[in-house]
């Protein structure tokens, strides 16, 4: 069976280096006739080279790119991906040959362009054309890959459950050996409600029962803690000649992020790592940075009207400094316009509360509607902070959630923010329980693991339109 699947991927991968050959050549007379409104062959000679040298490259230097390879449960937008650089690639090599030949200058940009775009519209095409013909069969019965699911805990739940709801992709679970997660099975679990499918009770069976039922590939999803069974498992599949996938179970770890890396020219997992990091928290430091430059040039009335106010209403500083940590735990001083008479500092420092006798006149009105976090948008100037991230801390409330919420200082892999999501679901002003602490937290770390800009665009707009007053403002 395998020598048979394996004959009709060596066909179908060669049908389709032929067809992509052949839509390439067309596509660039194609646009020959339309952009010199004749042959090819009758323009510029580098045009009908570089039309044969790409279109041999393409058919050469595309297998490398792995366009070839079964993308069965891959996503199509990633293959648009590979096949817009597999593509680009050979269209750049064949625009460096006509430069080292003295050939570019006569050699039409335009045609170039249109070439690369219509190019890869027909090679993009003619995958959605194939994929449609094969998640068809697939749905009824035909082309399917038999797998064998090793582990059950949270991935090898979720896996099983969309093998079963995404029957387009051509995998059917056989077996699945539990090992010590059986006994933590939850209720109503898809393997409940389905019989034929076979259990197998010891490890060491797992490479029998693959050779003797025909396995086509199998799912590794046991947990990191499983790291005994994990060995015995690389030694038992060593002469395997079937594919093997790994999906690490780190659901119990709940870290930032787990992707993995090229570190130091070998394959690792980053654990910790936020979502807006490297080009992304670029973009997003740059977005920040212009952001606030904008707020304070078009406020800049409102700043001096408060200003005036808040000297008018009580002796005092216009501007309120208080150490808070930023990113990763680094201390700055937030600003903040003062809102409350001058006090001596505490070992213990309150969240105002309703009616408190510390917040001036001006100060009530300036909490109310959030106006006193206004110079915060100097700090993130400064780069202390960002216009959108987990609202900063007093140090004293952070020394004592984190002995009691776990997870509590990751909020702190990132910058503070001026506003945030847990500000956006409600979660702003006092949090008078550990509860509501809880609950704020876990908005910040659902922020900082799936941050986009446009989820910062959106809390902004919220926070211009709904976000500046609140019943717990105090």
């Amino acid at each position: 069976m395998q020598d048979v699947i394996g004959k009709n991927s060596l066909r179908l991968a060669l049908a389709m280096r032929l067809l992509d050959l052949g839509m390439l050549s067309f596509a660039g007379h194609a646009l020959g006739l339309l952009q010199f409104g004749s042959a090819l062959h009758e323009a510029a000679a580098i045009h009908a080279v570089l039309l044969y040298l790409c279109s041999g490259l393409a058919f050469l230097l595309f297998p490398q790119f792995g366009i070839y390879t079964s993308w069965r449960g891959r996503t199509l937008p990633a293959m648009a991906v590979r096949l817009a650089a597999a593509w680009g690639v050979v269209l750049l090599i064949g625009i460096v040959f006509s430069f080292l030949i003295h050939q570019v200058s006569a050699l039409s940009r335009l045609w170039m362009v249109y070439w690369f775009l219509c190019g890869f519209l027909l090679l993009y095409l003619s995958r959605l054309a194939l994929y449609a013909v094969l998640m068809q069969l697939r749905k009824n019965g035909v082309n399917l890959k038999r797998v064998l699911l090793v582990g059950y805990g949270a991935n090898g739940r979720e896996m099983h459950r969309r093998a079963k709801e995404q029957d387009w992709a051509g995998y059917t679970i056989e077996a699945i050996y539990f090992g010590p997660q059986k006994a933590r099975l939850p209720a109503g679990s898809a393997i409940n409600t389905i019989d034929t499918i076979d259990t197998i009770s010891a490890i060491s069976d797992v490479p029998a029962y693959a050779e003797r039922r025909h396995i086509d590939e199998i799912w590794i999803a046991l947990p990191l803690s499983a790291a005994e069974e994990l060995q015995q498992l690389q030694t038992l599949l060593r002469n395997a000649l079937i594919d093997i996938r790994w999906i690490p179970d780190l659901h119990d770890m709940r870290l930032l992020a787990t992707q993995w890396i090229d570190f130091m020219g070998l394959p690792a997992l980053d654990l910790n790592q936020p979502v807006a990091s490297g080009l992304a928290a670029v973009a997003k430091d740059l977005f920040d940075k212009l952001f606030a430059l904008a707020a304070i040039l078009v406020l800049s009335p409102c700043w001096l009207t408060i200003a005036i106010a808040v000297k008018c209403d009580s002796a005092g500083p216009i501007l309120f400094r208080q150490p808070r940590l930023g990113l990763n735990g680094r201390p700055f001083s937030l600003l903040k316009f003062r809102s409350m008479h001058v006090h001596e500092n505490s070992k213990n420092i309150d969240q105002a509360k309703r009616d408190d006798p510390r917040v001036t006149r001006i100060g009530r009105f300036l909490r109310r509607t959030s106006l006193d976090e206004l110079p915060q948008f100097l700090n993130v100037l400064m780069g202390d902070m960002s216009v959108v991230g987990p609202r900063p801390h007093a140090l004293q409330h952070n020394a004592y959630y984190q002995k009691i919420l776990e997870q509590y200082m990751l909020r702190h892999r990132v910058k503070p923010g001026i506003t945030g999501w847990a500000q956006m679901h409600g979660y702003r002003g006092e949090t008078d329980t550990v509860d509501k602490m809880a609950t704020r937290v876990e908005f910040d770390l659902d922020y900082i693991r799936h941050w986009s800009l446009w989820m910062d665009i959106r809390i902004i707009v919220w926070t211009a339109f709904k976000g500046w007053s609140g019943k717990n403002a105090y």
